[in-house]
């Protein structure tokens, strides 16, 4: 039975090098999901700089939707996955819709978000039922202001509570602040 061990802090709280840290219990057998999608130079930049950051003998599988599927092909070899991140997951499963955010019906935002969930769900069963070990990285997103325009509190309420899902469901969690991580369980 898998393992779930979600990670979630502030921007740049050390979520990943802590992940990273975590999972270098089953080097070389690791495989990094990463969730980025290159659009635009700034987002670029920090794929490279999180590329550059992991051991080479890492495998990286670039996708942010099907995980559960993804999951299951993996080599019976790999011990251990990191998902980086669930917030740019839920981001792009959101803007791969076309939506006008200005004028969402509530209705409109519930269907969005039970598709997210229904993606987060698969995941989670995945991982359950494989011999893995997974790290789950994600921001927390509820500490700071509300955001002034409708797709960004959309998106901070559906990430918040695709947050609560995956913690619930995790056999341990982790809060990093300024680098240092809190056991939460």
């Amino acid at each position: 039975m898998g393992k779930i061990v979600y990670i979630t802090g502030g921007a740049r709280s050390g979520k990943s090098s802590f992940a990273q840290q975590k999972a270098f219990q089953f080097h070389p057998n690791v495989v990094y999901i990463a969730t980025a999608l290159p659009i635009d130079g700034e987002m670029e930049d920090r794929i490279q700089k999180h590329r550059s950051a992991r051991p080479r003998e890492w495998q990286t599988i670039e996708i942010y939707k099907d995980m559960g599927g993804a999951i299951q092909m993996i080599d019976k070899d790999m011990e251990a996955i990191i998902i980086d991140c669930l917030t740019i997951m839920v981001s792009n499963l959101m803007l791969e819709q076309d939506l006008s955010w200005d004028n969402m019906k509530a209705r409109q935002i519930d269907e969005l978000e039970g598709y997210i969930v229904s993606q987060v769900v698969e995941l989670i069963g995945a991982i359950e039922s494989s011999h893995l070990t997974a790290f789950i990285v994600s921001n927390e997103l509820g500490m700071g202001l509300v955001p002034p325009y409708p797709l960004g509190r959309i998106f901070r309420d559906i990430a918040g509570r695709i947050n609560q899902l995956v913690a619930k469901q995790s056999d341990e969690a982790y809060f990093l602040v300024s680098g240092l991580p809190v056991k939460l369980r």
